[in-house]
């Protein structure tokens, strides 16, 4: 059902789902309603899912676990799960982990897990080690990052071979003209900063974990990524440096709203593949 442009609620349809509460609606890239399973066909045919979060929200983080699970449940051995929220120089943790040569409490003490990590991220990091899923570390470290946005990426130069294993390739393309960083440019200034080590240093994290996704992606594959939807959305950020490498590379996005009404509208049309609408009200995890 095409959304009726933030007037759904106007008629007795829209009146009954407001009673309703339901959690979440999702809408197509034009609009139009679907239903998760018919997104999930779409999934699992795709070769990269980019999963856009909004990292507080209860709603994106279970149906980022539930995809998860279903997905496995079609792909088996050949799904293969990366995430923002590790920095690549943690991958030896995850690798250590995963193969039960350390326990829990070694991963969540040594590598730089995120606040939110107990309720958000570790019932995927468990249903990873139960079945042996393959999960990778796509993030620069943070130090790195900090390093662009104070200096510029002309700095990341002198980092040492070693390093520079956990960045993409320098130099990195660069393109205003890619989906949000524009609006990055107004961002930077606004805070204080200096607007392009700003956009600069969102630039070479997008790089970075469009990297290391293909870096571990193979054909036979399915690399579903968790990311912040900024990442993502309307085809930027990641998207646009896996496209650059691998044009015919077969990505589906999904990108999380929340709205006091669960209705589409314009300002959704082309976000990406899929809009999961959520309720601002919704309670957050941290």
């Amino acid at each position: 059902m095409r959304g009726k442009e933030g007037h759904g609620h106007d008629t007795p349809e829209g009146r009954l789902r407001a009673l309703d509460k339901p959690a979440y609606r999702l809408f197509d890239q034009g609009g139009v309603e679907t239903h998760y399973a018919t997104m999930l066909d779409h999934l699992a045919q795709s070769a990269v899912v980019l999963f856009g979060e909004l990292h507080i929200d209860p709603i994106v983080h279970w149906l980022q676990f539930e995809v998860i699970k279903d997905l496995f449940s079609r792909a088996r051995e050949r799904l293969i799960i990366g995430a923002e929220m590790f920095e690549a120089d943690d991958q030896i943790i995850l690798d250590e982990y995963m193969a039960g040569t350390i326990g829990h409490d070694n991963l969540t003490a040594e590598a730089k897990v995120w606040d939110n990590y107990k309720t958000d991220y570790q019932p995927i990091v468990e249903f990873a080690h139960i079945h042996g899923i393959p999960l990778i570390g796509t993030n620069i470290p943070r130090r790195y990052a900090r390093i662009v946005a104070r200096s510029g990426l002309g700095a990341l130069e002198g980092l040492s071979d070693q390093a520079r294993q956990w960045i993409a390739p320098l130099p990195i393309p660069l393109d205003l003209k890619s989906p949000n960083y524009r609006d990055l440019l107004d961002l930077g200034a606004s805070h204080g900063m200096d607007a392009e080590n700003f956009l600069a240093a969102q630039a070479i994290k997008d790089a970075t974990m469009a990297h290391f996704i293909l870096k571990n992606h193979s054909p036979e594959k399915l690399f579903i990524h968790l990311n912040g939807e900024y990442h993502s959305r309307r085809y930027g950020g990641i998207y646009w440096y896996l496209k650059r490498a691998q044009p015919d590379l077969a990505i589906v996005t999904i990108t999380p709203v929340e709205a006091g009404t669960l209705d589409f509208i314009d300002d959704y049309r082309d976000v990406a593949d899929y809009t999961l609408v959520i309720p601002q009200s919704m309670t957050k995890t941290g």
